[in-house]
């Protein structure tokens, strides 16, 4: 469920998917909850709560297959008033749901960065739709799982980058530690000048985060041949600190396909074949510190 699993730091992600779980329990007082966390785009179903049977836990469910699978391709709450029945989702799972005795059946997924981290599901064993009180409660949940794990990544990435920065630092001195630290600096005030509502004051700071990539990269006449479009510095500027193509939308409120699109397009106008490359030839005409 995490990016960064290695992170000794980290609190258990299904510990926070568990608490979620037994409050919407407690709420809505549903006979059957349960959920699982996403790993390499598939679902793996490992928290219960009023289950008869062990046949679901374990499951792992694949994208847009089942009702959890669709919720994680869609990104959105889907729901079924009679699972046996229902002719909107794929049926590869009958054999655990059915066997579990569930009929009506809602699944929330929990979205960080444009992509589904996990789901959420309440059952009924009497087929009807599920109120929309108990809906509500769920995508309530889902939100807060959701900011939760966003705070843990970001956590996770301001510790791999100081990390970093004290190899860099035992290797090299005290001055890399430096350029990376305004690096930073620079990516954060890219990441906020699209929010300044007012146009003044947010050109005035992309003139100054230009003048800060010259500034570290020591290019003072920056190559006139290649120029890239704000959105795509902006998006650069956060990988070259490291970020994904998630942690990067998320930080610039972007989806990640659009972040996606930008990277590619800043790489063609570079000539580079990889993030790696890009954010190299982007230093060297001083276009990033």
């Amino acid at each position: 469920m995490s990016p960064a699993t290695d992170d000794l730091l980290r609190p258990d992600d299904g510990d926070a998917l568990r608490a979620e779980l037994r409050q919407i329990a407690a709420l809505s007082k549903a006979p059957v909850v349960f959920g699982g966390t996403v790993h390499a785009g598939g679902l793996v179903l490992s928290e219960f709560v009023g289950t008869r049977t062990n046949g679901m836990r374990g499951l792992l469910v694949a994208p847009s297959s089942g009702l959890g699978g669709s919720a994680i391709a869609t990104g959105r709450p889907r729901s079924v008033a009679d699972y046996r029945s229902a002719s909107t989702i794929t049926h590869h799972y009958d054999g655990p749901v059915l066997g579990e005795g569930l009929r009506a059946v809602v699944a929330v997924p929990v979205v960080v960065g444009g992509q589904a981290r996990a789901v959420l599901y309440v059952a009924n064993r009497d087929s009807g739709p599920i109120g929309d009180r108990v809906a509500d409660a769920m995508v309530r949940s889902g939100q807060r799982l959701s900011v939760e794990l966003t705070i843990r990544d970001e956590v996770d990435r301001r510790l791999r980058l100081a990390s970093a920065r004290d190899a860099a630092a035992s290797v090299t001195g005290p001055d890399v530690v430096f350029a990376e630290q305004l690096r930073d600096l620079h990516a954060e005030l890219r990441g906020i000048t699209p929010s300044v509502s007012d146009a003044l004051a947010r050109n005035r700071l992309r003139t100054v985060t230009d003048k800060l990539a010259r500034l570290v990269s020591g290019v003072t006449d920056p190559a006139g041949e290649i120029t890239l479009a704000p959105r795509e510095l902006d998006v650069l500027a956060q990988i070259a600190l490291g970020c994904t193509n998630s942690e990067a939308a998320l930080r610039l409120s972007l989806r990640a396909e659009t972040v996606k699109s930008y990277l590619r397009s800043a790489m063609t106008k570079l000539g580079a074949h990889s993030r790696h490359e890009a954010v190299v030839r982007a230093r060297r005409l001083g276009l990033l510190p």
